[in-house]
């Protein structure tokens, strides 16, 4: 019997500028208001120098565990919003999710989404997707630059789960069950930044980690990382110290 596990990290992001969104992101903002699909990691056989532990891809920066099916139900992390600017349309996803690296039939992810108004200004949208169903956008959540965001997708069966957004900062929480006819395999577990472009760090809220049936953890420490890379081009920079990942771009 194979054990599942809870996992959870501090998603250390980066603010100020963003560059114009790449087209993955513009894309996948654009489908969500016309009803249509996310993807899952696009994977790349880079040219670019090797590191140990890290991989290539072209919309994805972050870590991602790949297990045995049934291994992860639950997967956490936690987050500063950071402040954004640059021109009208440049956008950052930060999400966790459950498969879409090595299982693509389906993943369930929820996150929040950072773009630059045409006032520029910022706006913040919190999301969640059972993919290949479009995402749907939570309503009754308030997210401002400088708030700690919790993100929770919990599977309850291979074809039923919860997506829950928490505003630590402000108290707020949302949460939406879902079904879907395409199953997960449970085999991934994943805390990404999507498109991710430039900026500054900022310092996660610390928070103390779970523990499996078994009394075992799962951290982005160990996991395989990703960094983004376009037209040959490495444009983030990933790291991990105990249960924080750091998403930089560089």
């Amino acid at each position: 019997m194979v054990s599942k596990f809870t996992l959870l990290t501090n998603i250390l992001l980066a603010s100020a500028a963003l560059a114009a969104p790449s087209s993955r992101l513009g894309a996948r903002l654009a489908r969500r208001r016309e009803n249509r699909q996310s993807q899952p990691n696009n994977r790349l056989q880079s040219t670019a120098t090797g590191i140990s532990n890290v991989e290539y891809s072209e919309n994805w920066a972050g870590a991602a565990w790949a297990e045995g099916d049934g291994t992860f139900t639950t997967v956490t992390g936690t987050f500063t919003v950071p402040t954004p600017s640059g021109s009208s349309g440049s956008a950052a996803s930060a999400w966790v999710g459950i498969d879409g690296d090595t299982c693509e039939n389906a993943i369930l992810q929820t996150g929040v989404d950072f773009t630059v108004d045409s006032n520029g200004g910022a706006s913040y949208d919190a999301w969640y997707e059972w993919y290949p169903d479009y995402a749907y956008d939570f309503s009754a959540i308030d997210i401002s630059a400088g708030d700690v965001i919790k993100t929770t997708v919990t599977a309850y069966s291979t074809t039923s789960g919860v997506a829950t957004i928490e505003n630590l900062t402000n108290g707020q929480t949302v949460t939406q069950d879902i079904t879907s006819d395409y199953a997960l395999c449970e085999e991934n577990a994943e805390w990404i930044v999507e498109d991710f472009e430039e900026g500054d760090s900022l310092s996660p809220s610390p928070m103390p980690l779970p523990t499996g049936p078994s009394g075992e953890t799962y951290t982005p420490s160990g996991a395989t990382l990703m960094d983004i890379e376009q037209d040959g081009e490495v444009l983030t920079s990933v790291s991990t110290s105990g249960e924080t990942l750091t998403v930089k771009y560089v």
